[in-house]
């Protein structure tokens, strides 16, 4: 069935990206989005407290991301992301203080494993060599099936690049995902595994200079409109949306792009499977003017509660992931527990509490578990006119910015050769 016009269901980056191939491929689009600005969980807002803008998350790119630059290039922010040049990861132990700096070498022959001054302190070269059984994992195996968990190199590199990537505890993770970030990154060398951090915001990066575009391409875009019902044909097409302020009608030549999280998927499409559960991140925003402009742009934290610790002017903040257990702590007490970690790697510990923000993103990413993988669905779901976005349908990637990108490519990919 011909499409020459599409709606797509949600302003993240998926729907963003979706509707930027769209409109680029001379389709018309309008993208529907219940929140009163663009982002999903890729957002950032004016925090009173700490008075400046702040993201919701923190989020590492890497140079591996391809469609990440082609994104940024499209929209023209190229200028707007920092590129750690030559690759380098800074690591403190927050117990110790002891500090050191992963530096991948370049080309694929990771030489840089035997010497000091690039890798991990305690690692073997027996540690590192057991590594391959997460290259040779099987769809039901987790990170803890193919990597021993009494290493140094557990505890001061697997774990902090597991659990950021796939926001999911060790030993239920997907082998296979955190293979395939590997595969994509550290595996290929130094060029394709630099850190990529956003310079102000996600929303000033990531964000806003896409909505921009596309309304300069005449991209119809509603914020502040919910749908809440897909009404649909006996042959299961959709033939109409109900939204929070009209019912818009799906005419034969229409196709929809569903870019919302698994979770909210069933209220519109209850008979199509998604991932069981979600995972929540932990991010706290410290205000630390004078106190963050040495720091390097990301640091690994390893010993303590965070993950990674993330440096702007007068902004360190720092990423829990697989956060569940932290659900019903108060933010005082998080803030009280996880500045001394903060304070170490800015390297003064008895600096006292800042000024500080806590954000719990409950449902930061879907459960990135091998069953999980499983049902991932892809773009299409066998309903005629309708395809789905979201870091949690690509199989094979974990549910990251660049995943968020390429399932929007995908379903954008679909309604065209439907068009053709």
């Amino acid at each position: 069935m011909p499409v020459s016009q599409t709606i797509i269901i949600g302003a993240g980056l998926a729907g963003l990206a979706a509707a930027l191939r769209l409109s680029a491929n001379g389709h018309r689009v309008t993208v529907l989005e219940a929140a009163p600005a663009a982002g999903g969980r890729c957002r950032s807002f004016h925090d009173p407290t700490l008075d400046r803008v702040i993201d919701n998350g923190n989020h590492l790119m890497m140079t591996a991301n391809e469609a990440v630059f082609d994104y940024l290039t499209e929209v023209g922010a190229l200028d707007r992301v920092r590129i750690g040049t030559p690759a380098a990861y800074p690591f403190i132990d927050t117990v110790t203080g002891q500090r050191w700096t992963v530096r991948p070498n370049a080309g694929p022959v990771p030489w840089w494993v035997l010497m000091r001054s690039r890798s991990v302190p305690g690692a073997r070269l027996r540690d590192w060599l057991a590594g391959r059984r997460l290259l040779r994992a099987r769809p039901d195996d987790t990170v803890a099936d193919c990597i021993p968990d009494a290493t140094w190199l557990w505890r001061r590199f697997w774990e902090p690049l597991s659990v950021a990537a796939l926001n999911t505890a060790m030993h239920e993770a997907s082998a296979q995902l955190l293979a395939a970030t590997c595969r994509l990154t550290f595996a290929r060398g130094e060029r394709w595994s630099r850190p990529v951090t956003v310079r102000d915001s996600l929303a000033a990066t990531l964000i806003d200079p896409a909505i921009d575009r596309l309304r300069s391409r005449g991209v119809e875009i509603s914020f502040g409109e919910r749908v809440r019902q897909l009404h649909r044909d006996p042959t299961g097409a959709v033939t109409a949306l109900e939204t929070s302020r009209r019912s818009r009608a799906i005419g034969p030549d229409h196709g929809v792009i569903v870019a919302v999280p698994s979770w909210n998927l069933p209220d519109l499409l209850p008979d199509v499977p998604v991932p069981e559960g979600s995972r929540m991140i932990l991010n706290l925003h410290f205000s630390v003017p004078g106190h963050a402009g040495h720091m390097p742009p990301l640091t690994g934290l390893t010993g303590g509660i965070a993950q990674w610790l993330f440096c702007r002017e007068g902004l360190a903040s720092v990423t829990v992931s697989a956060a569940d257990r932290f659900a019903e702590t108060p933010a005082q007490a998080l803030a009280t527990r996880i500045w001394p970690e903060v304070a170490t790697a800015l390297g003064d510990r008895s600096l006292p509490l800042p000024e500080y923000r806590v954000v719990k993103e409950r449902r930061a990413t879907f459960a990135e578990t091998p069953a999980n993988e499983a049902r991932r669905p892809g773009p299409e779901c066998q309903v005629p006119n309708v395809f789905l976005a979201g870091d949690w349908t690509v199989r094979g990637l974990p549910a990251t910015i660049e995943g968020a990108i390429r399932s929007g490519r995908l379903a954008a990919d679909q309604v065209i050769d439907r068009a053709m």
